[in-house]
């Protein structure tokens, strides 16, 4: 008597056609995530001078470099905090209207803009000349231009608009998840709106959020082309990617500029990780109605 085929012992290893459909996406993570990173840690643990972790010694004893992160930090918490803040009433709000898409398309316009040209058009607006400072010198409420640009707000506003729509798509996703049986119910037992919000929806949403959350921190830590262009790169928006730029660009020193990357990760990495344990204390249950 025969024992199962070849094909079958497979399967019941997890090895059928099914497991086959996953490799375009692990060879695409392998080329464009696992290799990079490898070849990243390989190169910064090989400095030009000293021991293997020389780069990471020469960037943390120099407060010129170190303090990038905390530069970064400044501007990514704050702006990812306030995009929740303004996304999840926003959110809300679109979910119950009937031109819901129109609305939506309006609200992620910015993101199609790209980070350069949102920058230009700030330049444009809240410079010294832009139409910002124009308008109130001529209703009397300046009397000299306030500076927006090329300092700390000037990156902050561009990453508010760039960051908003991204926090807000994803808001809306979960938002929409969340079944409307679940707060009529909450009506009916006497809930108000208050209530409503805070004893049902927030908890709802705060495992989606605290994912957004990640996501847009991530994106907003990552800011370089804002930094430069409505910054001050060498101040006080001297944020760590440009650390890693002038590091591997401008000194010529690719080894360090890889130590710095990885170090920029790992803030990062950091930040999601302490974020993600904090889902645990919330409810985690399905939020979303089925049909029976």
């Amino acid at each position: 008597m025969s024992g199962p085929s070849l094909q079958t012992r497979l399967a019941a290893r997890g090895l059928d056609g099914t497991t086959l459909l996953l490799l375009p996406g692990l060879t695409f993570m392998m080329a464009l995530f696992v290799y990079p990173f490898l070849y990243g840690l390989v190169d910064s643990l090989l400095p030009k001078e000293g021991s293997w972790y020389a780069n990471y010694t020469k960037f943390f004893s120099d407060p010129f470099q170190y303090q990038t992160i905390t530069a970064t930090m400044w501007l990514a918490l704050p702006v990812t905090v306030i995009n929740l803040a303004f996304a999840v009433p926003v959110a809300l709000r679109v979910r119950l209207m009937r031109r819901q898409r129109l609305l939506t398309t309006i609200l992620v316009l910015p993101i199609t803009l790209g980070t350069v040209f949102v920058a230009d058009g700030l330049l444009t607006f809240l410079g010294p000349r832009g139409w910002f400072n124009h308008t109130l010198l001529m209703l009397g409420l300046l009397e000299a231009p306030v500076k927006l640009t090329n300092n700390y707000w000037g990156v902050f506003a561009s990453l508010l608009i760039t960051g908003f729509p991204f926090a807000f798509l994803l808001t809306l996703s979960y938002v929409t998840g969340i079944d409307p049986a679940i707060e009529q119910a909450a009506a009916t037992l006497g809930a108000g709106p208050r209530q409503r919000f805070f004893r049902v929806f927030l908890p709802l949403l705060v495992p989606g959020l605290a994912v957004t959350f990640c996501l847009a921190f991530v994106q907003a830590f990552a800011v370089f082309p804002s930094a430069v262009l409505l910054g001050a790169p060498a101040g006080p928006t001297r944020v760590i990617s440009i650390a890693a730029y002038q590091a591997a660009f401008e000194q010529y020193d690719h080894s360090l500029g890889s130590a710095i990357a990885l170090i920029m990760g790992g803030v990062e990495l950091v930040v999601v990780l302490a974020v993600l344990a904090t889902r645990s204390l919330f409810y985690r249950g399905p939020a979303g109605g089925t049909k029976g």
